[in-house]
């Protein structure tokens, strides 16, 4: 294991931000890096859909923590803002109900407390700076020790954000899950949809998930930005970035197994039967694909199976160029109905599609203004899904079933002002159809199945394993693996989902390599600099 660093060659599977992230750290300390793709471009999640030769983003759509990405793009030299154009955000989203009322949150905390003063009342404002504050604690106590180190255990994470940190987070309720914490929160039921929202950022119900994901209110406050081109650029500028470092980047090259000989790492082969040698892998796919023996079964036990029932939430998404008119969309909009927790207790307990759904909408011609740059706008609709895409379930995701969460989301926009099918389907004798569904607007519909096919062994689970219950802090597999010289990075592994987050796995993951080439040791303990 003392090997100079430029003797070894790693592949990296997946290009993807925590693979695309992996090879840049490791190239710029001297390995030799392949980074191998199974599309046609780099990106992974990061994917747009052309409709009418336009590309509209159809994976995430929301850039923040933005010195993740500053900090990795230093380490090689270089500077974020000469490969990305951010404009930063003051609206960070626009909120309506159903049964009437609407709200934003802004960028500056004051800004949202009189919105939320205005909305809810005075003594609502004041519970909600409340709130912004004990979730900056609770950022700050798990930045360092949790979400920019090797995935501790309980043990070694107390150890970590010492007697205060502790008493901080147990005071939040060590098993309170973040729906009751927020009713000691507030009192507007809107208000605890609005930010009950936030475990959904890592594919989870609000019910079930831990309290500390309250840490999402202070990311947002820490900057929103719109990224010029889409948040396709990331995914280019990394590939950029990695290429320039020396990582040689494949694409049509989808891997077939990984080798292992003697136990470790020996390389992986591609579908066309090429053999490709490696002192060591990083995957950055979705780690039940190696624990359903997708890449052989020489992975096969790198890390444990996730279990159907804890999969995270998948999503319908509809991308589409229509005109908008009745409700001022900025960026990014959401939808509420009347009665959250059935939405979570149908994905998550009947395994259907939402009966009352929230409709999230990223219109992506938009900012702050309010005003499209084109009368045709990009749009991203998405409904919260169960992960049935690998299942025999014809029952809940039939087009049937599709055909009346399409129905539902359109009412839902309705009711709340919105039309989103101005520039419907021409019927043939020219007319414009105002009424036409999301179906005939040109656009594209993606389901559980299709994600499954995007992202095998998912069964259409965007971000992994849901983090439900206080223990699944420690569930996600950190980098290092069973296998010698097997890695792991992306949203199924610790930190978790995300983009920033998935970014920060691969930068985990190439630190903890380049621990065990150095060190010789395999379980590397590792913390990521802030910049």
């Amino acid at each position: 294991m003392t090997l100079p660093s430029s003797d070894r060659h790693v592949v990296v599977v997946g290009a993807g931000a925590g693979g695309l992230a992996a090879a840049i750290d490791l190239a710029r300390q001297g390995l030799q890096v392949t980074l191998l793709e199974a599309g046609p471009a780099p990106g992974g999640k990061l994917y747009q859909h052309s409709v009418d030769g336009v590309g509209i983003d159809s994976g995430p759509t929301v850039f923040t923590m933005r010195w993740v990405f500053e900090g990795l793009f230093n380490a090689a030299g270089a500077r974020l803002e000469d490969y990305l154009q951010l404009e930063p955000l003051g609206l960070l989203a626009r909120h309506a109900w159903a049964a009437g009322g609407q709200l934003d949150l802004h960028a500056e905390a004051a800004r949202s407390a009189e919105a939320i003063g205005q909305f809810s009342g005075p003594a609502e404002a004041r519970r909600f700076l409340a709130f912004c504050e004990q979730a900056r604690k609770v950022y700050e106590t798990l930045e360092g020790p949790y979400i920019r180190s090797s995935r501790p255990d309980a043990v070694s994470l107390t150890r970590a954000i010492g007697l205060g940190g502790t008493l901080m987070l147990s005071s939040l309720g060590p098993f309170r899950d973040l729906w009751r914490a927020l009713s000691r929160h507030f009192h507007d039921p809107r208000l605890q949809q609005l930010f009950g929202r936030y475990a959904t950022y890592c594919g989870s119900s609000p019910l079930e998930a831990p309290a500390t994901l309250m840490l999402v209110a202070h990311v947002e406050m820490l900057g929103v930005w719109a990224v010029q081109g889409g948040m396709i650029r990331l995914a280019q500028a990394l590939a950029t970035l990695a290429t320039q470092q020396g990582v040689a980047l494949r694409c049509n090259s989808r891997v077939q197994s990984i080798q292992t000989r003697n136990g470790r790492i020996s390389g992986v082969v591609l579908d066309d039967g090429q053999q490709i040698n490696a002192d060591a892998v990083v995957f950055n796919g979705d780690v039940n694909a190696l624990a359903q023996g997708l890449l052989g079964t020489g992975a096969r036990g790198a890390v444990p199976p996730v279990p159907q029932s804890e999969r995270s939430l998948s999503a319908v998404t509809w991308s589409v160029r229509t005109q908008a008119a009745g409700f001022p969309l900025i960026r990014h909009n959401v939808f509420f109905d009347d009665d959250y927790a059935s939405e979570f207790t149908d994905i998550f307990s009947h395994r259907r599609l939402p009966r009352k759904p929230t409709v999230y909408l990223c219109a992506q011609d938009r900012t702050d203004s309010g005003i499209a740059s084109d009368p045709l706008e990009r749009m991203l609709i998405l409904v919260n899904a169960p992960a049935l895409g690998d299942l025999d379930r014809p029952s809940a995701l039939s087009a049937e079933e599709l055909s009346a969460c399409e129905q539902r989301a359109m009412t839902l926009m309705r009711r709340c002002g919105l039309e989103v099918n101005r520039h419907a389907a021409i019927t043939s004798d020219g007319a414009i159809r105002d009424d036409a569904p999301l179906s005939e607007l040109g656009g594209i519909r993606s389901t559980p199945i299709d994600f499954e096919r995007r992202f095998a062994a998912t069964g259409g689970a965007l971000y992994g394993r849901a983090s439900h219950g206080w223990m699944s802090a420690f569930a996600k597999p950190d980098a290092s693996t069973a296998i010698e010289g097997l890695y792991v990075a992306g949203g199924s592994a610790h930190p978790g989902a995300g983009v920033p987050m998935a970014t920060l796995s691969g930068r985990l993951a190439a630190a903890s390599l380049m621990g065990w080439l150095t060190q010789g040791r395999r379980q590397v303990r590792v913390t990521l600099p802030r910049t």
